[in-house]
């Protein structure tokens, strides 16, 4: 299994993440050839040398031609917002989130590649969308602003592809001090859109003393969407190094981002799961009514639980209980470990990190008789193994269709039955929105 570690200490901005990741190894000539696919234009890459502090890394930098004009955005955190990120102004002819979807989504880009570029986009939208009052879909890239953006976090993910689609983890989110230039006039760092953004995966964020922006809101969600958990390293052994340079010079520290690849456990990579850690909370209930259960499970849910579930068991005393038990990220535990001390009646809780092997996950559409319903596909070593259709997609379906949940579950799986397979046990990837025959 490839895992990438990145070194957050400098921030991270879109294009310092591309840029690591070229240094690592993605080829910057397959990188712009895919990005070409997507058929924006008027944009063209440079990918060249530089150092901050004696470290030399990679540059990446986006020209974007608009109204016969070159502009030259370096950005490395110095862009203004308005161009980054999401503001609807009238004047603008910008691209909205549902536009940019609909350009990924119609590019021959990879069907993982299109789904994790629209999940970062969307992060980002939901979140200019709350700051300034406007449903996500609504939400407009500023016209310059819209070309830079689909590079960076387009590109980022087609970088990830050509890396092996490692799993990522990230150390402590740091952003600098001071202000930053919106639109609308200056605001307080981090910015409006990267702690909607990082609020809504609750992952922590500190302040540091350099006196500007250290973390854009695409590179905050491209943190959101990928990495696994957040904290120091573990078990790196014989890594690769690379490093993305931004472009201002920082007070006190380089201004780069080090991404670190490594391959550990090869036997469990040879099977073809993917591997990651999740934190288990048990606690032994023996005085707890059903209706508190059933509030703390969803309680857990909200509260970012990967799931949760109790069991009966017969405790000391020849008493019935419940073991009740909750698996999350590691960022999670602790506001978990305190919902079950305060919402049910334990007096205490256990923790145990647990290693998980889990197959690849991807979600696709397909068109059924009642209608478009997602499915969820497992995947181990590129091989489908697992087709199950997502139930609140199948809900929502049932009830504009008037008819039974349990029809449409029934028909989305009869649809994918009917598919053609290729080799590796799965139709047509070319494009995620899987066509039945008729």
């Amino acid at each position: 299994m490839k895992r990438l570690h990145l070194d957050l200490s400098a921030g991270a901005s879109g294009d310092m993440f591309v840029a690591a990741l070229i240094d690592l190894g993605a080829d910057p000539r397959e990188l712009e050839r895919q990005l070409a696919t997507l058929k924006v234009g008027g944009f063209h890459l440079h990918v060249s040398r530089r150092s901050k502090m004696a470290i030399e890394g990679v540059k990446f930098d986006v020209h974007v031609e608009a109204h016969g004009t070159c502009h030259h955005h370096e950005h490395g955190h110095e862009h203004r917002h308005d161009h980054e990120h999401g503001h609807d102004h009238a004047h603008d002819h910008g691209r909205s989130f549902a536009q940019i979807c609909a350009l990924i989504d119609a590019s021959p880009l990879s069907p993982w590649v299109r789904q994790k570029a629209v999940a970062v986009f969307h992060r980002i939208a939901v979140a200019e969308g709350k700051i300034h009052g406007v449903p996500p879909e609504l939400v407009t890239f500023h016209e310059v602003g819209a070309v830079d953006s689909i590079v960076d976090i387009v590109g980022a993910c087609i970088a990830l592809d050509l890396l092996g689609r490692p799993l990522v983890t990230a150390g402590e989110v740091v952003e600098g001090t001071g202000f930053v230039r919106c639109a609308h006039g200056r605001m307080p760092l981090p910015a409006p859109a990267t702690l909607e953004i990082l609020g809504a995966r609750r992952i922590p964020i500190s302040q540091c003393e350099e006196p500007h922006e250290m973390l854009t809101p695409t590179g905050a969600a491209l943190l959101a969407e990928f990495a696994e958990r957040f904290g120091p390293m573990q078990g790196v052994v014989g890594a690769k190094v690379g490093y993305g340079v931004g472009t201002r010079d920082h007070r006190a520290r380089a201004n780069v981002l080090r991404a670190v690849l490594w391959e550990d456990s090869p036997s469990s990579a040879n099977r073809g799961w993917e591997t990651d850690r999740v934190v288990v909370l048990e606690t032994n209930l023996d005085d707890v009514s059903a209706e508190v259960l059933g509030h703390a499970l969803e309680k857990a849910m909200r509260l970012g639980a990967l799931d949760a579930f109790h069991v009966p068991v017969h405790m000391k005393k020849n008493r019935p209980g419940v073991l009740f038990t909750i698996l999350c990220r590691e960022e999670d535990a602790d506001d978990l470990t305190e919902m079950l001390l305060v919402e049910t009646t334990a007096f205490g809780v256990r923790r145990t990190v647990a290693d998980r092997c889990k197959l690849a996950r991807e979600i696709v559409k397909l068109r059924t008789e009642h209608g478009e319903v997602a499915l969820k596909l497992g995947r181990l070593g590129g091989r489908i193994v697992q087709a199950s259709p997502e139930f609140e997609s199948c809900r929502s379906i049932a009830a504009m269709a008037g008819v039974p949940v349990r029809e449409v579950i029934t028909s989305a799986l009869a649809a994918w039955t009917a598919q053609p397979k290729n080799g590796d046990g799965c139709g047509d990837q070319s494009n995620p929105r899987v066509t039945p025959k008729a």
